[in-house]
């Protein structure tokens, strides 16, 4: 048996604790932490204590940390485009997890296309962990064989990230970042800001940057593990409703979606000439997240209901309608097995066997190009001003 990867962690925030590092902890037989780091030495230093990482081995920085050598592959689950920090990565010939955002731009995808190092293997992971989940791998196996998809539609409810990440107590700095720091954060939101929607309102920012980018993406991945990838946006809205009994807060998910996050559906053609629905809901006061696929084809249908991805081997649902003489037959299947679990298998065969993964950079370009077409198509709709790369999208009728 192969030694364990020794793996370098950037990004200490909500997912990292409540998700991967614990996950990573759980597998000796494949990782060692060998690293962390976070732009507060503060989380650095105590989330690193609790998972065994030595006091030497915790930076405030990836550089740092790159710096110190000892590495076999680094994952990225910090906030924002991971873009700068991938490239990093590759110039120091290390393979990388990136979770999403991937970028924000096509452009950022394109220099990281030019810079993958050749390491014999893949070098590059997207951190789409429901192409993982087994329901959906076996939904991928049933749907083989059809070739008659009508329509996919994929909705997700939302509430906020308090409520789902209550359980796992998620700790940040107790002091402020350095005023250095936050200020290269935001000119660097500024100018990623400018790069994909030009001088568009915040608001069209966030939606794009928070509600698209970093969640429905997901969802164009399923389609894409079920061969049915967009090939149109024919409608598309983005729009704001409260409620006078809402009494939830939307806290900290303020920064991604703004003071009142939106919802959001898109319409449009698939590859193979049926239709998709796209919707997503943030739901501040909605009891748990929910997130339902339904595939309808000539002989059934197929559904899938995930749970929150936080709760883990929480079961996705799996549901096949067919025909069974005269009957219809509904049969539903479970799984436990972890998807976050399952993509860190596949992490590491990709590194040590050359397997190929689930999605990387040219899926995540072909994901970030969706959501900006989706983008477009509203702003056509609307006459809403937007700049950019996605601007350049609504001049052309893309």
């Amino acid at each position: 048996m192969s030694a364990p990867l020794r793996v370098g962690v950037l990004g200490l925030g909500a997912v990292a604790q409540a998700v991967h590092m614990p996950l990573l902890s759980r597998r000796p037989d494949l990782y060692s932490i060998a690293a962390v780091a976070d732009l507060s030495a503060e989380v650095a230093d105590t989330v690193g204590a609790r998972f065994g990482v030595d006091a030497a081995h915790r930076f405030s920085s990836l550089a740092a940390m790159l710096d110190a050598g000892g590495l076999d592959a680094v994952m990225l689950l910090h906030r924002g485009s991971h873009a700068k920090a991938v490239l990093e990565v590759y110039a120091r010939k290390l393979p990388v997890f990136v979770e999403k955002p991937l970028a924000f731009t096509t452009a950022e995808v394109d220099e990281l296309m030019t810079a993958e190092p050749g390491l014999g293997h893949p070098a590059t992971l997207l951190g789409y962990m429901k192409q993982y989940d087994p329901a959906v791998i076996e939904a991928a196996r049933l749907l083989e064989e059809i070739d008659d998809i009508r329509s996919i539609e994929a909705t997700v409810l939302h509430p906020t990230g308090n409520s789902q990440l209550a359980f796992a107590h998620v700790i940040g700095p107790r002091l402020p970042l350095p005023g250095s720091v936050l200020a290269e954060i935001e000119s660097e939101d500024a100018r990623l800001w400018n790069d994909a929607v030009g001088d568009a309102p915040v608001d069209v920012w966030r939606a794009y940057r928070g509600s698209l980018v970093s969640s429905l993406a997901h969802d164009l991945s399923i389609l894409r593990s079920f061969n049915s990838e967009p090939t149109t946006v024919d409608f598309a809205d983005i729009w704001r409703q409260s409620s006078k009994h809402g009494t939830r807060e939307v806290g900290r998910d303020r920064n991604s979606f703004g003071d009142h996050p939106p919802s959001i559906t898109a319409t449009g053609k698939l590859a193979a000439g049926g239709r998709y629905c796209l919707a997503w809901h943030y739901l501040p006061d909605f009891p748990a997240y929910r997130e339902t696929v339904r595939v309808v084809h000539g002989r059934g249908a197929i559904e899938l209901v995930f749970p929150s991805p936080y709760l883990m081997h929480a079961p996705t649902e799996l549901t096949v309608s067919s025909l069974d003489r005269d009957l219809e037959n509904r049969t539903i299947r479970r799984s436990i097995t972890e998807a976050f679990d399952t993509q860190l298998e596949a992490f590491h065969a990709m590194i040590r066997e050359a397997v190929a993964p689930a999605s990387g950079l040219a899926e995540g370009r072909t994901d970030i190009l969706n959501c900006q077409r989706i983008l477009a198509s509203w702003a056509r709709r609307t006459n809403e001003p937007v700049g950019g790369e996605i601007g350049r999208l609504v001049a052309q009728q893309i």
